[in-house]
């Protein structure tokens, strides 16, 4: 599933453990999480209901920083991030922005190639731990 620039896979897992899966996943190929959203728990807090849904911001500040140093528009795309949530049926599924598609958005040239290359490996690495069986 794409649109977008919205790359979007099932999980064989639930929500936390894919979760819990993508976050340790993450840390192992020496990346930052900086966040980790609970965005069903906020809900819960203002007395409404939502189905599993967490946000995972992520990154390295190496291959950011070579994006933001040809666009800085970038900046508002960086870190990443990755939502893992569960649609009606119950199915889980993890969603993150497709690089190429960030290089467009922001129009990256060739210098970017290199780091576009590497965040769309690692994302797609991550991606597959997390959501494997």
């Amino acid at each position: 599933m794409a649109a977008d620039g919205l790359i979007t896979m099932r999980s064989s897992n639930g929500p936390k453990d894919t979760m819990n899966r993508l976050e340790a996943n993450v840390k192992a190929n020496g990346m930052t999480v900086f966040a980790r959203i609970d965005h069903a728990a906020g809900a819960a807090q203002v007395g409404l209901a939502l189905r599993p849904t967490e946000l995972l911001i992520f990154g390295n500040p190496r291959g950011g920083t070579l994006l933001m140093q040809s666009a800085q528009t970038a900046g508002i795309d960086l870190p990443l991030k990755a939502l893992v949530w569960q649609d009606e049926s119950g199915t889980t599924w993890l969603s993150y922005n497709d690089a190429g598609w960030l290089a467009e958005r922001h129009g990256l040239g060739q210098d970017a190639e290199r780091p576009i290359s590497a965040i769309a490996a690692a994302l797609s690495a991550v991606a597959n731990a997390a959501t494997s069986p």
